[in-house]
């Protein structure tokens, strides 16, 4: 079945923009409630959902990572009022996007393989949205808006209930300057008892969530959040130590989590490689190390790729850096950050000896 639906998927890939166009006239003519689910501007959303699909769909023979994604990603989806004939319209509108693109090569044993991991996959979300007992979204309301540097904004927000998230995890965020333009961000604290969740935003090239966030967000604007999801986390007592590689906004998840240990006494040893392009894009520098200061279990080391010689700083890549000192064995490695830095440390890790099972990121970057 995985064979099958790896082949007619390369097969595809070239023509995911007809494919997108096919699904979507489908699927709004199948269940036309959907429409109401995705953007008015439906070229933001391109092939991103047949892609999220075909993404999970190709995961169907690594259940012990795909069946913790799907229970995560299951109750999210409830934030759009998504109902079991929803589930029904999308694998209808998808099996057929794709059959009338790839003619012969849809062959009855092709989309019998489909169907039947599609099936797989829309019977783990339900069952998993059908169990949560925790509300389908929040309201938060923003309490401070505040610049780091002419890209990069903090923001403050205050749930009308709390959100039971667990530090390192993320959680989807809808704001009112782009409707139904649902983006992943990371609280960069651990809870509070007041519930208040701090989160920084880079406003990335064409992105019409953080750019309206980073320049036009307000106090009292109210932002929707979507069910925690995500598996980053540290076992304070299994014994090993604690690698942490963060690039640029992708320390809040982490902080996060050392927000959390520092709240203990007693805690693994931590070693946090931060880096970005330059000493500007370490911007929570100068709070890491004060947190380090009066937390001897925790080490800051910074890294930047490029420009003049940074003081204090190592020269050059995070996956560099990190595996300059070895294959890490015994310690739980967390990476966060973009895509593509998540791609470039783990592959050199793994070149350099470290163990896949140690390594922890979330995969899923698909808006």
């Amino acid at each position: 079945m995985v064979r099958l639906i790896r082949d007619t998927w390369a097969k595809s890939e070239p023509f995911i923009p007809e494919i997108s166009q096919f699904f979507y006239g489908m699927l709004f003519t199948l269940a036309p409630a959907t429409r109401d689910f995705f953007p008015i501007n439906m070229e933001v959303q391109r092939g991103r959902l047949v892609r999220a699909l075909v993404h999970i769909v190709q995961m169907v023979d690594r259940p012990d990572d795909l069946v913790p994604f799907l229970t995560q990603l299951g109750r999210d989806h409830r934030k759009f009022g998504v109902i079991p004939r929803h589930y029904e319209a999308v694998g209808t509108a998808l099996l057929a996007s794709l059959k009338n693109h790839l003619g012969p090569d849809w062959t009855p044993e092709v989309e019998r393989a489909w169907a039947e991991a599609f099936t797989i996959v829309a019977r783990a979300m339900q069952e998993a949205a059908a169990a949560d007992v925790n509300p389908a979204s929040w309201s938060a309301t923003v309490l401070e808006h505040r610049r780091l540097t002419w890209d990069l904004a903090l923001v403050r927000v205050q749930p009308e209930f709390p959100v039971p998230y667990q530090p390192g995890q993320y959680m989807s965020v809808e704001v009112p300057q782009r409707p139904r333009l649902w983006r992943y961000l990371s609280p960069a604290n651990a809870p509070r008892e007041d519930g208040g969740i701090e989160f920084h935003v880079r406003a990335v090239d064409g992105g019409w969530v953080s750019r309206a966030i980073v320049s036009h967000t307000q106090p009292g604007d109210v932002w929707r959040l979507g069910p925690p999801l995500g598996r980053l986390s540290v076992d304070r007592t299994d014994g090993r130590g604690v690698l942490m590689i963060a690039g640029g906004t992708g320390i809040a998840p982490l902080r996060a989590i050392l927000d959390d240990l520092a709240q203990w006494g007693e805690n693994p040893k931590v070693q946090l490689f931060y880096g970005g392009p330059s000493r500007e894009d370490l911007y929570d520098l100068d709070e890491l190390r004060a947190l380090a200061a009066t937390n001897p279990w925790l080490t800051v080391t910074p890294v930047v790729e490029h420009g003049e010689e940074a003081p204090g700083c190592v020269q050059g890549t995070l996956a560099e850096a990190v595996t300059q000192q070895g294959s890490w064995p015994g310690h739980r490695i967390l990476v966060a950050g973009s895509p593509a830095m998540i791609r470039a440390t783990v592959s050199r890790m793994l070149v350099a000896g470290s163990a896949l099972d140690q390594i922890a990121y979330d995969p899923f970057t698909i808006d």
